[in-house]
């Protein structure tokens, strides 16, 4: 669980994004957020390894860094009024891989899964997955437990596809999505819970089928 200080260090932060009002309550983020995000985040990964071992082992892979990436941004704000982890076989650097990602702010609050960003290639693979397994992907997300936990399958389609997609796509339209994703806005006061962490563990669980068959298709073993 998350301590209350947690939601109003960032409440706070909303009106007074600069570095200096930052340095100034540091020792505050580092109580209130910082460790207990971690000890959270770490919980969450020791469960999660007890399914798959081969997820990174440690918090500080998963989580980002508060900091805001300014360099070709309008908005010059230096941090970001959210804290959140992905969790994965190469934690938060695996970029396009499935995994599980969390995000905490002031007053909003969410989990979501699959591939978000996937490349090329890593697109390539996925929609060969699909072409030959769809049947056993439409079933893991359109399941009771994936449908009460997440809806569906979010994601940008691609008007024009690969020639060698086309016709699989008839049957499996996922094909012309360029991403594969499901999102679950979750109540901040779910962090306030003892239970927190075994809630967000459902709903890991819950997408775990799905899971399994894009990380057949974008990991090699």
């Amino acid at each position: 669980m998350l301590p209350t200080q947690f939601f109003d260090f960032f409440a706070a932060l909303r009106d007074h994004n600069s570095k200096e009002w930052f340095d100034e309550h540091r020792s505050e983020y580092e109580r209130f957020v910082k460790k207990p995000f971690a000890s959270l985040v770490q919980q969450l990964i020791d469960k999660i390894r007890r399914i798959d071992p081969y997820v990174l082992p440690t918090a500080s892979n998963a989580i980002f860094r508060i900091n805001r990436d300014i360099r070709f941004s309008k908005d010059k704000t230096p941090y970001k009024t959210s804290t959140g982890a992905f969790i994965s076989r190469y934690g938060k650097k695996a970029h396009g891989m499935p995994g599980l990602y969390v995000e905490v702010s002031y007053d909003r609050a969410g989990i979501a899964g699959g591939t978000y960003m996937p490349d090329k290639g890593q697109l390539e693979r996925i929609r060969d997955l699909l072409m030959h397994e769809g049947a056993a992907f439409r079933a893991a997300t359109e399941s009771k437990k994936f449908i009460k936990a997440f809806s569906s399958v979010q994601g940008e389609r691609s008007k024009i596809l690969p020639n060698e997609f086309k016709e699989a796509a008839q049957r499996e339209p996922l094909i012309y999505h360029k991403q594969l994703y499901w999102w679950k806005e979750l109540s901040p006061e779910v962090f306030l819970a003892n239970d927190c962490c075994d809630v967000l563990f459902e709903h890991y669980m819950s997408q775990r089928d799905a899971q399994i068959l894009l990380e057949s298709a974008l990991y090699d073993n």
